[in-house]
């Protein structure tokens, strides 16, 4: 490659420049000195090149000097430059291409590295990966003031090499305020955490939330040569919140850099305030909780035995105020319709939380939002409270319910009060919605009842972020309850000044701000391709363990698509449509004498063994699968849907055809 001659000129500059630094001329000529008395014979006095070379690289010299020289691609030339290709494991194979960012002069920003970890000790005697091999990894994701960010995977070790920049816009939101540089005085004003979640992703694919911390930044506003290098110790979730799982070090930068610096007194006491101010709401809050349960346990002594949460724990261990978890919350153009958001809830993971000890003993763990949507599953009190935010985003009365279903176990759903009266659930892990009518006890018993479709038992409160309610009507069976929300000898409600007082965005700095959500990152048709190549190997493999060949029908594969989709539309809005012309399809496909047989089923993750597995455990599928006969064609056919936050619903649909010679 040809290099300009001002451009040759200048990296003769540099790297003379580096070699002066690093004193090289003299370190040449020490080993030139020792090369000649140790190595070269009285008689030979001549030194060739190729001697020195090898002295030089034996004793490091010319490692030292490339190590010290680095070489930045100016992205700005007018070379194209293809991108790299993606990875399949961690390990990139392409060189680093270092990108120029552009910064906004009229724009604030904090400059977030993680350089490194150190004291994760649980990975203490994890081994080194070899290069291609697949092993566990963790990400970091952040947050702060409506920006999100996602680090590389990195291998789990007890010190991960974490090394990722992340710029966050700084700004105030009031109005007419959001188009200026922000100065020291009015950041320190802004109380928002920078809100950091660790997750480890294992080989098989699966989530486990390892640590979730919320950073203050503004200490880098006193700092005198603006920037703050901080180790932030992480500590563990649910039962493990008081334990240490390790250290990040993370240095925060300004850019622009100010103009002015606060002095650490005013910053220091700014955040004394904060705290001070929320633990008085929080006080406060609490002294008046304490007296309205006291005056509802007075109106029947069997109210303590109903499920009335006014707080819950969330991953830290934090006890919060209910309402607190839930927030209107709008998807932008990623979510068009609520059903289409029910969907979506209901596609995240479901998993309770991790216990420690036997038993039907429950740990309690009310995630916040970006804990939950980063990890892509929980338990049902995150799906309702997800479910009740995007329905009130959508402008519908929405609450979380929070009763037992059948057998007497804890539950949440989400229940919306029409404009009309009319009480609609939503089940959150399923996308299910039932109509409630309730039984009325009084009527003759000639008049039928209804009978009701939903699984839950009895209801203790339901609550928003607005608003929170007891059920103090004589029975908390939900089949018998009204919803007469206004009436507060059937609801005692809270004050809604006092939820008010903790519970809206921005009353306490302990409260943490919600985060957007996020398009999805696959391609459907990529995702459904790969997915549908292994299951054919898979059962390929499968009936030559059994002794039989398979032959695949890609027509009649095709012809499985409609019914995919036609599923999922289902799921989605509740309505069944073009049954007629799949059927009609298939019995064009299938000739006389034959028998067509076939197996839809539904998964929420893209792991082909794990779903081949589910797949043989029913008896259908595999009565399918290891089909003998006459003229014997297999076809499968995958559908995947994506949804936000890289949440897909997959569809999987094996059939055969064949003829039947019994």
């Amino acid at each position: 490659m040809a290099l300009a001659p001002g451009k040759a000129s200048e990296l003769k500059q540099i790297i003379h420049q580096q070699l002066t630094k690093m004193d090289v001329h003299s370190r040449v000529r020490e080993v030139l000195a020792e090369t000649i008395r140790e190595e070269l014979a009285p008689e030979h006095q001549q030194l060739s090149e190729e001697h020195l070379m090898k002295a030089l690289i034996r004793r490091g010299i010319i490692d030292d000097v490339m190590k010290e020289l680095s070489f930045v691609t100016d992205m700005n030339s007018g070379e194209i430059i293809s991108p790299p290709k993606p990875s399949t494991h961690f390990i990139d194979t392409q060189p680093a291409v270092l990108k120029k960012t552009n910064i906004d002069p009229t724009r604030r920003y904090l400059y977030l590295q993680v350089l490194g970890g150190k004291a994760f000790l649980e990975h203490l005697q994890e081994p080194e990966p070899l290069p291609g091999q697949t092993c566990s990894t963790f990400t970091l994701c952040l947050h702060f003031r409506n920006q999100r960010f996602r680090s590389k995977p990195v291998p789990c070790a007890c010190e991960p090499d974490f090394n990722d920049g992340f710029l966050l816009e700084v700004y105030k939101d009031t109005l007419g305020e959001g188009s200026k540089m922000v100065d020291a005085t009015t950041m320190l004003s802004i109380c928002d955490p920078v809100h950091i979640v660790l997750i480890k992703t294992d080989t098989a694919g699966e989530t486990t939330l390892v640590a979730s911390y919320f950073l203050e930044w503004r200490s880098v506003l006193s700092a005198e040569n603006r920037i703050t290098n901080t180790a932030v110790e992480l500590l563990g979730v649910g039962s493990e919140s008081k334990m240490s799982v390790g250290v990040l070090n993370i240095r925060l930068e300004m850019y622009p850099k100010l103009n002015k610096i606060l002095s650490q007194e005013i910053v220091s006491t700014q955040l004394a305030l904060e705290r001070q101010k929320t633990a008085e709401k929080e006080r406060l809050f609490l002294v008046y909780a304490k007296q309205w349960w006291r005056e509802y346990l007075q109106i029947r002594t069997s109210h303590n035995t109903r499920l009335v949460k006014i707080f819950a724990q969330d991953e830290n261990g934090i006890n919060r105020p209910v309402c607190s978890y839930v927030r209107p919350l709008r998807a932008g153009r990623i979510l068009d319709t609520p059903r289409q958001a029910a969907r979506f809830v209901s596609v995240l993971g479901y998993e309770r939380a991790p216990v420690i000890g036997g038993g039907n003993s429950k740990q309690e763990q009310w995630c916040t939002l970006l804990a939950f949507l980063c990890r892509n599953k929980g338990d049902c009190e995150d799906h309702a409270n997800l479910l009740c935010s995007l329905l009130l985003g959508f402008g519908l009365e929405a609450f979380v319910c929070v009763g037992t279903k059948a057998k007497g176990v804890p539950h949440t759903w989400v229940m919306t009060y029409g404009i009309d009266g009319v009480v609609t659930f939503w089940e959150s892990l399923t996308g299910h919605r039932y109509i409630h009518n309730p039984i009325k006890p009084d009527d003759p018993p000639i008049i039928e009842q209804p009978k009701p479709a939903y699984p839950y038992r009895t209801i203790g409160c339901l609550f928003n972020h607005q608003r929170f309610l007891a059920n103090c009507q004589p029975s908390d069976a939900v089949e018998v309850c009204a919803f007469d929300l206004h009436d507060e000898s059937k609801w005692k409600p809270m004050s809604g000044e006092a939820i008010k007082s903790v519970c809206s965005p921005g009353a306490t700095t302990a409260l943490p701000p919600f985060p957007p959500l996020c398009a999805s990152v696959i391609d459907a048709a990529a995702a459904s391709n790969e997915l549908e190549l292994q299951l054919r190997i898979l059962v390929a493999e499968h009936r030559k363990d059994l002794g039989l060949a398979t032959v695949w029908d890609d027509q009649l594969s095709y012809l499985l698509s409609p019914a995919l989709a036609a599923y999922e539309l289902e799921r989605t809005t509740g309505v069944s449509s073009g049954n007629e012309e799949f059927q009609d399809a298939i019995r064009r496909a299938v000739p006389d004498g034959h028998t067509f047989k076939g197996f839809p089923i539904h998964f929420v993750y893209k792991n082909a063994r794990r779903a081949f597995a589910a797949c043989l455990r029913s008896p259908f599928c595999e009565e399918i699968l290891c089909c003998r006969g006459d003229q014997v064609r297999l076809a499968v056919r995958v559908r995947v849907f994506t949804y936000p936050e890289s949440a897909c619903a997959v569809w999987i649909m094996f059939a055969c055809k064949y003829r039947c010679v019994l």
